[in-house]
């Protein structure tokens, strides 16, 4: 436990945790603490302490780092290659996936580098190592396997970390893995196409028979229900319906998965040896491993389940908790990084749940018929040890996710069996296997009316707001004082924990819901959106375009513990252009919803009353006083706090005329202390008359004359795509995420 608590608290950012648990260990050595029957003697505090002081330093030990001829060297933000297309060979290391986008994405293995085009040098052809992060045209992937050596012609980038706060750090992921460049590649070429034989080739025919009979979803649900997620190119919306419902567990194969399989091959061989017993159970455990693709979590069961064998074979009962920790262990201690996935994460917290809060929970249940009480006990304890790495990570709350895993726990297990039965079939008889796939027909389709039904309940999320890494730790504090201190274990002293726990949770979200005002300028690259937060108001300026919304604003609200708009502003021209608005709508009730005219004439089937914003109106959202001008000039006016903004569209010579010739407009113009646009250019003429004291560009960046124009009257300029989102508080000023990307304050 301290191996795995130091590497825990070290991965998440607390570089001082070593040496404060190697404190602990020497003042718990000299006040002995009295935890469980026979506490633990001085000599094992003190080396608990030291274990993981010395854990802290092996995972710096173990991060990747970059090689001197790594090919993410030639990515530098100063190097000519980034702009230059280019031929990479390499091998392919995995089977490809679908991205969002309907690309492939894959890692190759970098051999040679060769710059063909654009810059004025000659071409080179260099030799070069490590992995790479490859994108390529669906169309120009297919056919691609694991081992076979391909060029991929393209376009080197430096992945980018989060631009949002709370936002998904795509360059901390794949440096993780020993990834520091990515390949946006336009053509692909096969070197050799012979792929290596591997587990890749029965998965894929398992898949495809399971698909071949039930079609798709059904059939890539089956195959991801029994293969995990990570193996199987589930469509992004089945995948992100079981998430939203508190069902992620179901498609990501862990111990349910092999305890279930294990325990099919324990009824199966029943009348055989032990021994025999124990090589046919380990032979089906390794086997799962390599289908599935040797995840994480999955190898974290497969070891408690060979442990489980073992103990049939020497005639020994297993400590669960003790077989638990060894597994986890002895799995980071091969790569202590996956302290960090959080796969592994969320399956080990799960079975410590099941392991030592089920049965309490079955006590207290014990009104009830042992199988029904199973039922809710086992959501319930998975649900709870989850739980604040979950708020840590997401900041939201499935409502349903304990009574929709007792409703679906039967239909799953049997869909998980008879899907791992129609896979064996499928590996020795594919036209058994197509057969026995079409029994699962109906079950796995209500198992998708079940999940789409939880969905469409009110309030089925709950976005309470992430918590920071020490309100997670308090959490799980609580959750081992209750489990292994007898003084909480008498009756009604659980309710002192449950009223801890919910003041750790609840406190500090109403607090800062009800004392929190900040404006946020999320960043962007479809148009400017802004988020006012004051003292539990909250108002969004446009939506953007359907991935801003989905991976931009909706997160960043849920993460701010926001679940309703108190007032919405659509400032675009075109509805299909701002198609962000509809996964918003969806998600966030709004009470008031203001749009242009263009836009809200365009939006009459959304089915939620938009009000039309007239030409020289002013409107009071509390927060937020907006004020429109001519319909014919791209400005917009609003004042927040005691700040005037002014926010405009393309300005172009001709709304300077217009501008020019509107002179009641110009004379309306109160002093702006913030400009805020899209980073096109701006006239020096607007400029002078604007006389802005800050300047934010929502885009990748300025242009180069307005640059100058503002650099010469000494405006103060950020811009999205060198700063990131943008937070301003009147305590603080303004603040850059790209500064503070680590901060969890700047989340909170």
């Amino acid at each position: 436990m301290a191996y795995i608590l130091g590497l825990g608290l070290s991965a998440f950012g607390v570089s001082w945790a070593g040496y404060a648990l190697f404190g602990i260990g020497i003042v718990a050595a000299a006040v002995k603490p009295r935890i469980g029957i026979q506490p633990p003697k001085r000599i094992w505090w003190l080396f608990a302490g030291s274990i993981a002081l010395l854990a802290t330093f092996y995972l710096q030990v173990r991060t990747p780092q970059l090689a001197a001829n790594d090919i993410g060297q030639y990515v530098q933000p100063d190097s000519e290659w980034q702009s230059d297309l280019v031929a990479l060979q390499g091998e392919v290391l995995e089977t490809p996936r679908l991205t969002r986008s309907d690309k492939l994405r894959f890692v190759l293995q970098s051999k040679q580098l060769s710059s063909i085009t654009t810059s004025d040098r000659e071409p080179t052809i260099e030799s070069v190592q490590g992995k790479i992060y490859v994108t390529v045209p669906l169309l120009q992937g297919t056919g691609i396997h694991p081992g076979q050596i391909v060029q991929v012609t393209g376009f080197l980038y430096q992945p980018q970390p989060a631009s949002n706060p709370g936002g998904f750090n795509f360059q901390a992921y794949l440096a993780k893995q020993g990834i520091f460049a990515g390949l946006a590649g336009r053509q692909l070429q096969f070197i050799d196409k012979n792929p290596k034989p591997g587990f890749w080739q029965l998965r894929q025919k398992i898949i495809h028979t399971q698909v071949e009979s039930l079609g798709v979803p059904e059939g890539t649900l089956v195959s991801s229900i029994v293969l995990g997620r990570r193996a199987v190119d589930l469509p992004y919306d089945i995948r992100d319906a079981f998430i939203q419902a508190g069902m992620a567990h179901v498609l990501a194969a862990s111990g349910f998965h092999v305890s279930l399989i294990l325990g099919m091959v324990l009824v199966l061989t029943k009348r055989l040896g032990v021994k025999t017993r124990f090589t046919i159970g380990a032979f089906v455990l390794l086997v799962y491993i390599g289908l599935t693709g040797a995840s994480p979590s999955v190898l974290r069961a497969s070891l408690m389940g060979i442990a489980a064998l073992f103990a049939l074979v020497v005639k020994r009962k297993v400590k669960p908790t003790g077989a638990l920790l060894v597994a986890a262990t002895f799995l980071l201690l091969v790569n202590p990084l996956w302290v960090e996935d959080l796969g592994f994460q969320m399956s080990f917290l799960a079975t410590l749940g099941l392991i030592v809060t089920v049965p309490a929970l079955l006590q207290r249940l014990d009104w009830l018929p042992p199988a029904i009480a199973s039922l809710f006990a086992i959501p319930l304890a998975a649900f709870l040890w989850v739980l604040p790495i979950q708020l840590h990570v997401f900041g939201t709350v499935a409502s349903y996710s304990i009574l929709t895993n007792t409703v679906t726990s039967l239909p799953v297990a049997g869909i998980t069996l008879g899907g791992a039965i129609d896979a064996i079939a499928s590996l020795f008889h594919p036209s058994t296997g197509s057969f026995l796939a079409q029994v699962l027909h109906y079950p796995i389709h209500w198992l998708m009316q079940i999940v789409a039904f939880f969905n469409g309940l009110p309030g089925n999320q709950v976005a309470v707001g992430t918590i920071s890494i020490w309100q997670a730790v308090l959490l799980y504090g609580i959750f081992g004082l209750v489990w292994l201190v007898k003084w909480w274990h008498r009756s009604r002293r659980w309710l002192l924990a449950l009223f801890l726990i919910l003041a750790i949770v609840a406190l500090p979200a109403w607090q800062r819901s009800t004392q929190i005002f900040q404006v946020t300028v999320l960043a962007n690259t479809s148009e400017p959106v802004l988020v006012v937060q004051d003292r539990g108001n909250t108002i969004l300026i446009n939506g953007g375009d359907r991935d801003t919304a989905e991976y931009a604003v909706i997160p960043f609200l849920q993460k701010q513990g926001v679940d309703t708009l108190d007032g919405a502003i659509a400032t675009g021209e075109q509805f299909y252009r701002r198609r962000g608005w509809l996964p918003i709508l969806q998600e966030f009730p709004i009470k008031q919803f203001y749009a242009s005219s263009s836009l809200a004439s365009s939006m009459e089937n959304i089915n939620r009353p938009v009000r039309v914003l007239a030409a020289n109106q002013r409107v009071d959202l509390k927060s937020l006083q907006l004020q429109t001008f001519s319909p014919n000039l791209p400005l917009w006016q609003w004042q927040i706090g005691d700040r005037q903004w002014l926010m405009l569209a393309d300005f172009y010579r001709e709304d300077w005329q217009k501008l020019q010739d509107s002179n009641q407009i110009k004379n309306q113009l109160p002093d702006v202390d913030i400009l805020w646009w899209s980073g096109d250019r701006l006239l020096p003429e607007f400029l002078d008359i604007v006389q802005p004291e800050i300047a934010i560009a929502s885009a990748k960046s300025i242009h180069p004359d307005t640059t100058t124009s503002l650099y010469e009257r000494g405006i103060e300029t950020y811009y999205t795509g060198r700063d990131g989102a943008l937070r301003w508080t009147p305590q603080q000023g303004w603040q850059k995420v790209m500064e503070s990307a680590n901060s969890d304050e700047f989340q909170l």
